[in-house]
């Protein structure tokens, strides 16, 4: 027997259901590569000085898009799309 939502009173398919509910690693929309994960909870430490090199700000490239990292003149790290 189909299940009814309360809210609607129409039947609904189970695998919508199931679809709207899926991760984006679940579906088949490209992605990044994943990285392997870190070895027994130790995870890479980067300086942020290091990976700016000694400016203020880079630009970051991530799944073919291209992200600002700041460093806002009150040493808060910001980073944007």
């Amino acid at each position: 027997m189909p299940r009814v939502p309360a809210s609607k009173g129409v039947p609904c398919n189970a695998a919508s259901d199931r679809t709207s509910m899926m991760s984006r690693d679940e579906t088949n929309e490209p992605h990044a590569p994943r990285p392997p994960p870190a070895a027994a909870g130790r995870l890479r430490r980067l300086r942020v000085s290091e990976l700016l090199g000694g400016e203020r700000e880079a630009i970051l490239e991530h799944g073919g898009q291209d992200y600002r990292l700041r460093i806002t003149t009150n040493g808060k790290l910001i980073l944007t799309k």
